[in-house]
């Protein structure tokens, strides 16, 4: 059985109709015409704790990304292209409507639906400036306007509602960190001088990790510690918790460079803040609403930015770097004796999607490092993983039969690195159909782990090139093509992406992922992940600064699903010859029955 991970169906659409309802006799009670939930907390995170899942609770969706609208008399919620299916799935459509981004924005639905005059209520804590602008706007096209609230509107009906976590805040060892938390303050001071602010607030708890070497336990399979930290131009930061999380290690680590302080007295320190009318950096990003709001009414001057410790927290050092090396080994090992297995069991017809997550956590945990995965494993058979962050539940779970495409994408929490991984296997046979589109995603996999850019570029830059060999065939897919990743903290990181909108220029240092897909709905999904570092390229006559990406990730990549003659030979020989590397990295720390199955699985194509 697993450990860090649970198959239990904790939303239902049955639900939603009468939370909707309630939430509704709620808005007419305070004399508004709607409410806005989206998926996130007052961080503004990807992955929130278990009181924050508001949109899971009110419409029964799951996913990472979302934003509901209720009206009095209609509801939408806007996904993006990757939970497009799964939000159809999860909602009682008759009574929210799934809304596809790409062809309607939250902006634009509320422009075309909220009636003239009325208004819509939302919480500011969980809005950006940015964020809230637009969607003020939107109203006002539509006639109407925006008012905050006090308390959640939805946390008002949500009676048993769960607590915030507690989890004990603990410091990161500087072996794995690199570097003291001294040199980082001077660092992120050294930007607020050149900004010419008197005072940072760090609303994103993985900065507030970053900088101060702390982790904690607040998020489900992210080291996180929630809290807000206030970093002055001098003299001692303020970090914000609440109590029941600290501890004696942390606070001796922090030493003599930061205040632990009650959560509930940050509000007051926003105050004071305002009232020393001081210049207040708050995170364009993560920086909530109510946090400009409260600094202004004090009389401060809030200045809406990037906090410099992003970017800085995204630039590995060399210790980051080495940590994250061994992990990769030693997940690299736990994956190769996973699907070695897996090649051993599935064509007996027997195994299903959470025996495949619980085995492969298995392996990792045996590892005798693993300190959680670092996020629920998709794990999906046929249909199933033509769902891009489909998650497996007890009512979810199907077989992974033969003549069928099974998919695995997961990652592990290691204290010196963290993972992410998606294999895509064939169990069986493959049609000529699923090898044509399994060849051309590793094509553009290929062609973005070969590419070599100037420095400067972003990750949109060369996005397109992981696409090109679907585009030829008059195919794509819905998501981005790679995320940032950090280093025992958040498997998803900025501010780095390679994607349409990855507009962050890549720097040596940065990690990311290397995921293209295919996904054919009702049928079938594709793809192949491995991390990746920026890293410098040197070319002989060149007189530009070049980079380029090492591999970190070392797994067999399914060769029953290769189409060689749809390769060219340099592709060819980037697949041999990362074949090799994983056979020579893995076959060391692997037993005998695992390193024969190795040694077939990485054959030469050519």
């Amino acid at each position: 059985m697993a450990r860090f991970q649970t198959f239990d169906d904790s939303t239902s659409p049955a639900q939603g109709p009468k939370r909707i309802a309630k939430l509704r006799t709620e808005l007419s009670r305070r004399g508004f015409e709607g409410f806005i939930v989206p998926r996130a907390d007052e961080h503004q995170g990807e992955y929130v704790p278990k009181s924050a899942e508001r949109l899971a609770w009110l419409t029964g969706f799951t996913g990472s990304a979302g934003t509901a609208i209720i009206l009095h008399d209609k509801a939408a919620l806007v996904v993006d292209g990757r939970y497009t299916v799964q939000a159809a799935e999860q909602v009682d459509t008759s009574v929210i409507t799934p809304v596809q981004m790409a062809e309607t924005s939250a902006e634009d639905w509320i422009a075309a639906n909220l009636r003239s005059g009325a208004t819509l209520a939302y919480d500011p804590w969980l809005h950006t400036s940015d964020g809230l602008k637009r969607l003020e706007q939107a109203a006002a096209r539509a006639g109407g306007k925006f008012a905050p609230v006090d308390m959640n509107l939805v946390d008002v009906i949500w009676i048993d509602r769960p607590a915030p976590p507690q989890a004990p805040v603990r410091p990161h060892p500087l072996e794995y960190a690199g570097e003291t938390a001294t040199s980082k303050l001077q660092r992120i001071r050294d930007k607020m001088a050149e900004a010419k602010v008197d005072a940072l607030v760090v609303s994103d708890p993985h900065n507030l990790a970053w900088a101060f070497n702390l982790r904690g336990g607040d998020i489900g399979h992210t080291p996180l510690p929630l809290g807000y930290a206030i970093i002055p131009k001098e003299g001692r930061a303020g970090l914000f918790f609440d109590p029941a999380k600290m501890t004696n290690e942390a606070g001796s680590a922090v030493g003599e460079l930061a205040d632990f302080v009650d959560i509930s007295h940050f509000q007051g320190a926003l105050d004071s803040l305002g009232q020393a009318k001081g210049k207040i950096r708050i995170d364009a990003a993560t920086g909530a609403v109510a946090l400009i709001r409260r600094i202004e009414a004090a009389g401060g001057y809030v200045d809406v930015g990037a906090d410099p410790t992003s970017l800085m927290k995204a630039v590995k050092n060399q210790a980051e770097i080495a940590g994250s090396r061994s992990a990769h080994l030693r997940d690299g090992a736990a994956v190769a004796r996973f699907l070695a297995w897996l090649d051993r069991e599935a064509p007996r017809g027997q195994l299903t999607e959470i025996d495949a997550v619980d085995a492969l956590e298995a392996f990792r945990v045996e590892t005798g490092a693993l300190k959680n995965v670092s996020f629920p494993s998709i794990s999906g058979a046929g249909p199933n993983a033509a769902l891009p962050h489909y998650r497996v539940s007890r009512s979810s779970n199907r077989r992974i039969e033969n003549n069928g495409i099974f998919l695995i994408d997961s990652g592990a929490q290691y204290e010196d690195g963290t993972t992410d991984i998606t294999r895509t296997i064939i169990v069986g046979e493959p049609t000529a159909e699923m090898k044509d589109r399994f060849t051309r995603v590793l094509r553009g996999h290929i062609a973005i782990a070969r590419s070599v850019f100037p420095k400067g570029t972003s990750g949109a830059q060369i996005d397109a090139f992981a696409r090109q060999p679907l585009w030829e065939a008059g195919l794509d897919f819905d998501h981005g093509t790679g995320h940032g990743i950090g280093s025992y903290l958040s498997v998803h990181e900025g501010p780095q992406r390679i994607a349409k909108t990855g507009l962050t220029p890549l720097e040596v240092g940065m990690m990311l992922s290397n995921e293209p897909g295919f996904y054919k709905q009702g049928d079938y999904g594709i793809r192949i992940e491995n991390l990746i570092l920026v890293e410098p390229h040197t070319i002989a006559g060149g007189d530009r600064e070049m980079m380029g990406f090492e591999t970190l990730t070392f797994a067999p990549i399914d060769l029953r699903l290769v189409e060689p003659s749809l390769m060219t030979a340099d592709e060819i020989k980037w697949l041999d010859a990362y074949h090799a590397e994983v056979r020579e990295k893995i076959a060391p720390h692997v037993d005998a029955e695992t390193r024969a199955w190795l040694e077939k699985a990485t054959r030469p194509v050519g």
